[in-house]
């Protein structure tokens, strides 16, 4: 049975502070038709996707920043993109920031299937940034205190007719994301991230922004014989720019699809899940190749923690 399918990503251009859940929902679902029209199984949209990237901004906690906080998947803001993914049988991934019923808060992304119903869950576990309000910054990046570690670890679903993952942002820049997912058999990787092309502790790194994304994904990619779908938020959004640049990028770690962009903009290609065999059966046959008995340092316990934590 063929495991062929068109994936498509779908990168948001700048949401505005002041601009409506409903207004990133209905540029959601454009391009949800979009990606339909052109054949596509699955569309990926960012990390974040329902709001602008908050975490630029400090903000006490309370009422003022829960605002921008999900206390339900699907809610009255997000119910037309689950029914308009049930209407045109697609399933889609969806990154948001999520406020549980305990009150606990996470960088979030969910897969939902072509029935609308939601299939799996994934909470960002490395969150880049700081915790305290940094004057000296021209804009904060203050995941660390806004979002708790993820506390889901990297889960693979079963959608598609084969293996799913998800993993966020920061995420991709460590390769022990890729192979804990890798290691689940996902066959398929879907990120979303925002990531500004100031970095303001080591500006020297700006030019490398688009360089270093690209890298992240097809070294995963190749180095776990699976497919990824990085696709971000992007252009100027309020004083910041994000850097673009979704990929989709094959198990061998080449580059199948670019966005060409800084705005809403659809890109497809075809994944055949069984081309993961080709890496995973020769180069990174991980039950043959795989020495973990000497890999003890990776997992060693962090001995430098905030003592807030």
């Amino acid at each position: 049975m063929s495991r062929k399918f068109t994936v498509a990503a779908a990168q948001l251009g700048p949401i505005a502070r002041d601009e409506p859940r409903s207004s990133a929902v209905a540029r959601l679902c454009a391009m949800m038709k979009d990606a339909k029209a052109r054949g596509a199984s699955l569309v990926v949209f960012p990390e974040l996707a329902l709001t602008t990237f908050f975490p630029r901004w400090f903000i006490e906690a309370g009422p003022e920043l829960d605002r921008w906080f999900e206390t339900e998947m699907p809610n009255d803001a997000t119910a037309p993109l689950f029914d308009l993914a049930r209407e045109l049988q697609i399933g889609f991934h969806l990154g948001y920031a999520e406020l549980t019923p305990d009150g606990h808060h996470y960088n979030t992304a969910i897969l939902v299937g072509p029935d609308g119903e939601i299939v799996g869950k994934y909470r960002k576990i490395h969150l880049p940034g700081h915790w305290e309000n940094e004057e000296w910054r021209p804009f904060q990046h203050l995941e660390k205190r806004y979002f708790e570690k993820g506390d889901l670890g990297w889960p693979v679903f079963d959608m598609l007719g084969g293996k799913l993952g998800m993993c966020i942002c920061n995420d991709r820049r460590w390769p022990e994301t890729w192979r804990v997912l890798g290691l689940g058999g996902a066959e398929l990787v879907c990120l979303g991230y925002n990531t500004p092309i100031h970095f303001a502790p080591a500006p020297e790194h700006d030019h490398l922004q688009y360089f270093h994304n690209e890298l992240s994904v097809m070294a995963g990619c190749y180095q776990n014989g699976t497919w990824g779908v990085a696709v971000a938020k992007a252009g100027l959004e309020e004083g910041s720019v994000l850097i673009g640049g979704s990929l989709i990028v094959a198990p061998t770690g080449e580059i199948v699809a670019r966005a060409s962009t800084s705005g809403d903009e659809v890109i497809c290609a075809e994944v055949d899940l069984d081309r993961c065999a080709e890496i995973r059966a020769n180069v990174f046959n991980f039950e043959e190749h795989r020495e973990p008995q000497d890999y003890l340092p990776i997992t060693a316990p962090k001995t430098k923690r905030r003592a807030a934590e």
